[in-house]
């Protein structure tokens, strides 16, 4: 799980954008939606998903939306105080258990609050090795930033 950094002190504006890989595999993907409570076999079942038309595991939607999500978290903590605030996502294909992704983010807009901080909206996304969309999702947060 790498995380391309930006441009080092690159401002937070327009285009902005954030992005890591992410390796799944049926381990992750069996023990992930059981924790969250998924028991929808299509995720932790291997015969039973063999037998589907997606021919074996795919990842949770919860799986794949709080990679999304945690990627926000993890990114603007390192440069300041970070409060998810929105996050709603499309579910386009499903994610294979044994697909490698990028996971990206692109700030959108970027307004500073009377009372301190700046609300970011962004777009994100997770996308396959085919650069095929998979999630697509909207976020926003609210970040200060330490000086």
């Amino acid at each position: 799980m790498t995380e391309f950094e930006p441009a080092a002190r690159a401002p937070i504006e327009p285009g902005y954008r954030f992005s890591r890989t992410h390796a799944f595999d049926e381990e992750q993907v069996r023990r992930f939606a059981l924790a969250a409570g998924d028991d929808n076999p299509l995720h932790h079942d291997a015969e039973f998903a063999r037998g589907t038309r997606f021919g074996g595991l795919i990842a949770s939607g919860t799986h794949t939306t709080s990679l999304l999500m945690g990627l926000t978290a993890s990114h603007f903590a390192k440069k300041g105080n970070v409060l998810g605030i929105n996050f709603s996502v499309d579910l386009l294909r499903p994610v294979r258990a044994s697909e490698t992704v990028l996971i990206e983010w692109n700030v959108l807009s970027i307004a500073a609050r009377p009372r301190g901080g700046s609300i970011i909206e962004m777009q994100g996304w997770v996308k396959g090795a085919d650069d095929r969309t998979s999630v697509l999702a909207h976020g926003t947060v609210l970040l200060n930033e330490h000086n």
